[in-house]
């Protein structure tokens, strides 16, 4: 899996459609209709800590964790420059090593998505369900199998911003849902532009493998909704969001 070392000086203005501010509150509001006090949150795989910040900015009692030193540190200068104090642990998913449990992970924008094995998927699960607490909550989101196949599928994507233009090339592998992508980067440096790149594999997995490594890890599936909405998702749906809980297994976890 890759650090994303080049892509995260330019992942911020990559994904300046994003609306951290909308997915935050809609987290929220997930929180509140599933009747759960957020209680201390980890936003896994957090990037640049887009969405960690509008976390914490609702009041969330927040830190974040990802694999990726270049992310982190983008994040790191985001919560200064917001005045706010946020924890940051450069850590992956399947190896996730808390100082303690937590009573909400977090894990959005497609995270999950980046690990490309059911083995690894279900390292994230065990790790997860091993720091949550009882009666607590796994929210995260994924692309799914559609988006894979007719949406990146073989296409290729330019985007041309103010400091980078960036062409994005998938290549789709229909036995295993998973696209391979290509990232180069060029960004101008006087009269001439210097290139980067980066690469990496997405894979798309059904709900029944998902409910099915939930299950495995010690979590219990409870709901999946069209992305951002109450909704169920639909055929044609390019990300879903998961709920799971680490079911109480006593009556005073059960009264918590």
């Amino acid at each position: 899996m890759s650090s994303y070392t080049t892509f995260a000086q330019y992942y911020d203005e990559l994904t300046q459609n994003v609306k951290y501010s909308e997915r935050a509150e809609y987290f929220c509001g997930l929180l509140k209709s599933l009747s759960h006090s957020p209680g201390l949150v980890l936003d896994l795989a957090c990037g640049t800590g887009s969405l960690t910040l509008q976390l914490k900015q609702r009041g969330l009692d927040v830190y974040g964790a990802d694999a990726s030193f270049e992310m982190l540190s983008i994040a790191q200068q985001k919560a200064a420059d917001a005045e706010q104090q946020i924890l940051f642990l450069c850590q992956s998913m399947q190896k996730l090593d808390l100082y303690g449990t937590v009573d909400t992970v977090i894990c959005a924008l497609d995270s999950i998505n980046h690990l490309t094995t059911e083995k690894d998927v279900l390292a994230a699960f065990r790790r997860v369900s091993l720091f949550l607490n009882p009666g607590g909550y796994f929210l995260f989101d994924m692309n799914t199998q559609y988006k894979h196949r007719e949406v990146l599928a073989d296409h290729v994507f330019v985007y041309d911003t103010k400091h980078v233009f960036c062409v994005w090339q998938n290549q789709f592998e229909e036995k295993t849902d998973r696209v391979s992508i290509d990232l180069d980067f060029f960004e101008k440096e006087g009269a001439v532009y210097h290139r980067s790149s980066e690469h990496f594999y997405e894979k798309a997995y059904s709900n029944d493998i998902i409910k099915e490594l939930l299950h495995t890890a010690g979590l219990s599936f409870v709901a999946c909704y069209d992305d951002c909405s109450f909704l169920p998702p639909q055929p044609n749906s390019e990300r879903v969001v998961i709920v799971a809980r680490k079911e109480p297994t006593t009556e005073t976890e059960k009264e918590r």
